[in-house]
Order: structure tokens, then C-alpha cells, then sequence
């Protein structure tokens, strides 16, 4: 099914056992030496999953490279004994593993950083000095320890991270490097110190180690690499002795989003393709990858030799395997949330899957057979029910999932029809199959009661959330709608729309307001959404940005919250960015600190703070609007406690029956499959 996916790719002095490359991804288990058992677990499982190589999370050649203070680094052969314990547990299970090596440059969270010269990136409090000649020299040599150091480690190979805005990235762009020596100055110089690293960790490790070198295919960030720069520096690359070009989107500062859902599959894709026939080692496509078909259809138009995935390898381990079974409808597909990895790393916490919360957790988060199976029936089928559900199911315990509505997923079923949010149909597919492989009898169209629910060894409510109506003159009137009204389509919605409540949901309904519909190809939709943030050839625009090309709003849309801080402060920690500029692109209207008067057939009336006139003065406003939709918050559903609780029962609760919080999958998913795992 997945012929070129599959097939062996023969290096010479190594095979890989397919195309598949899990990327770089930072988890946070790196930088602390009693986090190795862990780590090794998590890469063990994903080795045995069939992946054809595994690349670590950045490792920091020298201490001015550190992420943060006391991050993991390769400097010692102390360190490259620690190490074997991970080499080891993926060797056992037939994989290859290379560690990446990865200077942050300007980008560390300490005062020592360095750079190409001095400069602050927009991403960190501290100012990076620029290195001295003397210092450049010793980073090279450091890259060449920790290289030799990674073979004793046990490592197949090294990664050297030269893309994303980090060290080697900043040498390499004119933004960032301004020097006039040797180091600078010139395309020619600022490529030299790259080709300097390559070059002495060739000679470091041998020729029957495998080099692979992270480029920086598009900048997106003005005063970034040309594509003929971009070409030149791979082809010097390939002949300092790389293996294998990776290739990398997007500085970290960037203002284009490169991966989150919104971002179309395989967007840079035609990016890679360009630069393969400038080359003859192997390139490596990445961003957006998410499931095998199109994985398959990457490496047989020729784009690239191999396809890099990180996320979707924690959102399954077992992808690979999946995929060369016949069974890729059963994997547990990235949504590209970046809630529980790229949000936890950005905030210093262990990286995880909001899909998966076993990924690098698996020493903690254990699933094994019940020691006594029990009759366990589950009430909801949004997010928690369904990974309680299903996980109970895969222990051995006979479980009834009852759900009311007419399908699974709660709400999921809503956040799927947001635009750029299909991605969250993959999770109910999943769920959807799982429910059959696992055993779970599925009640659809069922109303649970304490009658229904009498007998059960356990009961566990996953029954969701209310919208919550706030308490505003005028509620009632028939402009006002309920947000799962606005999403299904229940309401024609008018020109104008006042959106009361700024949280998430807020956010994506009013991107499902001023959305003006889905493209009819996969061509047009790329072409659509290059435009709105500017992503362009990087032969004709350096970095490969120019100037984005707004299409028109469907609707005028007033956004509202009653707090007096800034909009959008809950969203994710890198997501929530994109969804603020979004609506600014499409001139959404934000308010702070509204007070709501009375909604009437004049419209919504509120009071807003006057700045100009004090900090305590208001002023009033009615904003004239066909229909008002609350987004105002939710009350969890626990109708059924306390009469179960009457009948003896003593009810677990999960998900959003637990806490109405913004409707967090990420905790949901968790609970529920912690709570199955202890039952």
C-alpha cells in the first residue's frame, strides 16, 4: 500500500528500514539526568513502532548553547555513558536513533548566550553577544566533541540543527549576522561557519556514521536566506560530508504559522521539491505530514526521499507500524494543537500529546490488563468518555459507553466545522475505531438515567458541559444565539455579529463569522492561505515573506469580554498568536471591559472604558448588530450526581462534568484515560 513509504533506504554504510524520520522534538526529559529511564522508554516505543529514525530533542555542544540553564548538553564522556541507556533501549527494539546537536544562539533563556553579533531575539528577555573569532573557532571544535561524544554514546548518528532561527540559522541571515570578518559579510562568508561544523564533525565521527544536517529551507523572516543561498550552502554541505539534508520551516519568531492546524498538510511541501535536484544525498521533507497517504504521495512525485514527522509520532507511537499493517485508518492522528508539546515547552514543562497523554509519560502513565475485570458503563462520548471508554476496554473491563446524541466526539463534532480545524475529524475517525478494536458497546441515541445505570460496578460521567446564559436584559430576544446554534448552522446569522465572550470559543467563532468559505482544490486552498500571511517564492522575496494579500471579511464582527485585560490572553502559548492576527487581518472589532446594558432590536448596548476622559470614566455604545452569540462560558452537566449518589452509586467524573474549562481537551483526554488506567 505504501510502497516508496516503506522501502529501505540504503546510505552505504547503513540501511534504514524506511523512509519515515521522527524530527526533533524538544520534550524536556533532556536536560535532566534522572529523566533518562524515561526518555529511553518514550524513544524505545516509538523504535518499536517502526519508525526508521529516531532524532533526539536538542542536545547543546557547549554551555553557551543551552536552551536554558543546566540544559542537556553533549560535553562529556560522563554524559555519553548516561546516553547508552537510550541508544541500548532503541537498538533492542531495531532502530536507529541520531542526537541532535543544537546551539540556541540569541534564542537561549540565559545571560550567556551568543550569536553571529550581538543582537536580542523577539522571543527572549536576554541579549546575545556577538562571538568572537577566537569563540567561533572553539564552537566548531565543541560541535566536533559532542559528535564524537554521540558515537560513544551509542548514537547511528548526529543531526546538526541549522535551521529555525538558531545559531547556524543566524550566521546564515543577514538580519542577524553583521559582520565584516571572515565569519560575515558576504553569502559566501556567513555560510562558512556551517560548512566549518559539518565539516569537522565528518571528521570527527568517520564515514560509517550518519550526518544529518537541519537546513533552513525558508527563513520567513525578512532579511533571511535567498534560494540561491539556500542552494549553495546545501551543496557545500553535502560536500563537507552530510548524509542526509532534513529540511526546516520558519524562524521561531516568524510571524507566518508553520505548523499549527490551520496550516494546509504538506504546505511547504513543493519547497523541498525544488531543492532536491540540486543535490544527490537524500532530502528530507517536514511541516504538516500527518498520516501515510499523503506521506506516500510526497515521496512518489519525488519531492523528497524521506518524511519527517514529530508530533505525529507522539500522537502514535505506532504510526509506522500501523501504516505497513493496512490499518491506517486505526492511527491516533496529530491535530496540530500544539496544547500539550510545543505549549508545555515553550513553559518549561515535560512535552506530551493532547491526543496522547502517554507520550512521554510512559513509565508514569501505564495501561495493563485489570487485575478484576468489572461491568464499567461510561456516560458521554465527547473527548473523556471516549479515551475512558476505549482505554477501560483495552485493560479487559466490559464497558457500555451511553451517549445521547446521535454520534460521538460532544465537542469535538463543533470544533471540526471551525475553519482550519478539520484536523479534529482524525480524532473522532480514531475514537471511532477504537470503540470497534477494543470491545465497546456503543448506546447511541441514549438517555442515561439512575434506573439505566443500576448494577454497573462503576460509573463514570463524561456528560460534558451548558452553555452558560449570562444574565443580560434582553437574552431572550431572537438576535441572540447560542455558539453551538452559530456553528451547526441552526441560525442564519446575519452581516453583523457582536460575539459576547473572548475565551477560545469566542475566538473561533468569530473565524467562523468572517470566513468566507473553503476553496474548491487543495491547489487553490494553499494559494489561498500563502497569500494571507505572506509566504512567498524565496527566489523573488528574501526569506521567502512578502507582504500578506488579505481576502475580505463575510461579516462585520464586534468581539467582547467583560475583564478589562487583554484578548486572547488564555489561548495557547504559540498558537494563540496566530488566532489574534487572523481576526485582525479580518478587522474583527475587540472590546475590553464591557459592561452588557440590554440587547434590544437596536442591538447589543454596552459601556467600555474611556481612557481619554480617566481611568475610571465609561462611555456608551450600542453596536448595531443582526445577531449577538454568546460564547460567555459553560456550567458542567452534572444533572445525574446526586441521583446516583440517592441510589448508592458513587459516580467518577470526568472532562468537562469535572471542570467547564474553555472546553480543555487536553485535561479531558488525560483524566480519562488516567482514571481508566487506575480502574
Amino acid at each position: 500500500m505504501y510502497e516508496h513509504l516503506l522501502s529501505p533506504l540504503d546510505l552505504g554504510f547503513t540501511t534504514l528500514r524506511n523512509r519515515v524520520v521522527m524530527g526533533s522534538m524538544h520534550t524536556g526529559l533532556e536536560d535532566r539526568a534522572w529523566d533518562t529511564g524515561r526518555l529511553a522508554a518514550y524513544a524505545a516505543e516509538r523504535a518499536r513502532g517502526g519508525v526508521g529514525l529516531i532524532v533526539t530533542g536538542g542536545y547543546a555542544p557547549n554551555r553557551t548553547g543551552w536552551l536554558l540553564p543546566l540544559a542537556g548538553d553533549m560535553t562529556s564522556s560522563r554524559t555519553a555513558r548516561r546516553h547508552r541507556r537510550i541508544t541500548d533501549a532503541v537498538h533492542a527494539e531495531g532502530g536507529k536513533i541520531a542526537l541532535q546537536l543544537l546551539h540556541a544562539g540569541r534564542y537561549a533563556y540565559h545571560p550567556w548566550s551568543r550569536s553571529a553579533s550581538t543582537t536580542r531575539s523577539p522571543i527572549t528577555p536576554f541579549g546575545a553577544k556577538g562571538m568572537s573569532g577566537e569563540e567561533v573557532l572553539g564552537t566548531i571544535d565543541d560541535f566536533a566533541t559532542a559528535a564524537a561524544l554521540a558515537r560513544e554514546a551509542g548514537y547511528d548518528g548526529v543531526e546538526i540543527m541549522g535551521s529555525e532561527g538558531y545559531l547556524l540559522n543566524q550566521f546564515l541571515a543577514p538580519r542577524t549576522n553583521l559582520r565584516r570578518d571572515e565569519w560575515g559579510g558576504t553569502a559566501e562568508r556567513r555560510r562558512r561557519f556551517p560548512v566549518e561544523v559539518v565539516r569537522r564533525v565528518r571528521e570527527a565521527v568517520g564515514e560509517d556514521f550518519i550526518l544529518v544536517y537541519r537546513l533552513s529551507l525558508l527563513d520567513l523572516v525578512p532579511d533571511g536566506q535567498s534560494w540561491d543561498e539556500v542552494v549553495a550552502l546545501a551543496q557545500e554541505v553535502e560536500g563537507a560530508g552530510a548524509t542526509i539534508l532534513n529540511t526546516g520551516i520558519g524562524w521561531h519568531e516568524a510571524r507566518v504559522p508553520t505548523i499549527v492546524t490551520s496550516v494546509p498538510r504538506g504546505a511547504f511541501a513543493w519547497a523541498t521539491a525544488r531543492l532536491r535536484p540540486e543535490v544527490s544525498i537524500p532530502v528530507v521533507a517536514s511541516n504538516r505530514i500527518a498520516m501515510p497517504d499523503q506521506a506516500e504521495e510526497l515521496l512518489a512525485s519525488g519531492a523528497a526521499d524521506m518524511v519527517s514527522m514529530a508530533r505525529p509520532l507522539l500522537a502514535d507511537p505506532e504510526w509506522v507500524a500501523k501504516a505497513a499493517a493496512g490499518r491506517a485508518d486505526e492511527i491516533n492522528t496529530c491535530i496540530a494543537c500544539n496544547q500539550a508539546c510545543l505549549d508545555h515547552t515553550f513553559r518549561k514543562k515535560t512535552a506530551s500529546c493532547l491526543v496522547n497523554p502517554r507520550a512521554a509519560h510512559e513509565t508514569k502513565l501505564r495501561i495493563e490488563p485489570a487485575a478484576r475485570p468489572r461491568r464499567i458503563a461510561v456516560v458521554g462520548a465527547g473527548p473523556a468518555g471516549l479515551a475512558c471508554a476505549t482505554t477501560l476496554a483495552q485493560r479487559g473491563h466490559a464497558v457500555e459507553l451511553l451517549e445521547r446524541d446521535a454520534a460521538i466526539g460532544g465537542q469535538f463534532n463543533l470544533a471540526r466545522r471551525i475553519p482550519g480545524k478539520g484536523e479534529f475529524a482524525e480524532t473522532l475517525r480514531y475514537f471511532d475505531r477504537r470503540i470497534a478494536r477494543t470491545g465497546v458497546t456503543l448506546r447511541l441515541g441514549t438517555e442515561a438515567t439512575p434506573a439505566l445505570l443500576a448494577g454497573y460496578d462503576e460509573v463514570v460521567l463524561a456528560t460534558g458541559v451548558a452553555a452558560r446564559t449570562p444574565s443580560i436584559p434582553g437574552v431572550e430576544h431572537p438576535k441572540v444565539v447560542t455558539y453551538a446554534d452559530a456553528i451547526i448552522g441552526a441560525v442564519p446569522i446575519g452581516r453583523r455579529v457582536a460575539v459576547i465572550g473572548a475565551g477560545g470559543i469566542g475566538y473561533d467563532v468569530c473565524e467562523l463569522l468572517v470566513h468566507a468559505g473553503e476553496p474548491e482544490t487543495a491547489e487553490e486552498a494553499l494559494a489561498a492561505w500563502q497569500a494571507q500571511w505572506g509566504v512567498a517564492d524565496p527566489a523573488e522575496a528574501r526569506g521567502g515573506v512578502v507582504a500578506p494579500v488579505q481576502a475580505p471579511p463575510l461579516r462585520e464582527v464586534h468581539l467582547l469580554q467583560r475583564k478589562a485585560s487583554k484578548l486572547g490572553a488564555g489561548l495557547g502559548k504559540t498558537s494563540g498568536w496566530v488566532h489574534r492576527a487572523a481576526l485582525a487581518q479580518q478587522q474583527v472589532q475587540l472590546y475590553a471591559g464591557a459592561t452588557y446594558e440590554r440587547i434590544d432590536d437596536d442591538g447589543l448596548h454596552v459601556t467600555l472604558p474611556d481612557p481619554e476622559r480617566g481611568d475610571d470614566a465609561r462611555r456608551s455604545l450600542v453596536l448595531d448588530v443582526d445577531h449577538v452569540v454568546l460564547c460567555a462560558g459553560q456550567d458542567p452537566r452534572r444533572d445525574l450526581v446526586e441521583p446516583l449518589r440517592a441510589a448508592g452509586v458513587e459516580p467518577h467524573l470526568i472532562g468537562g462534568a469535572d471542570v467547564a474549562a474553555e472546553l480543555d481537551a487536553k485535561r479531558a483526554i488525560k483524566q480519562g484515560t488516567e482514571l481508566a488506567a487506575r480502574l
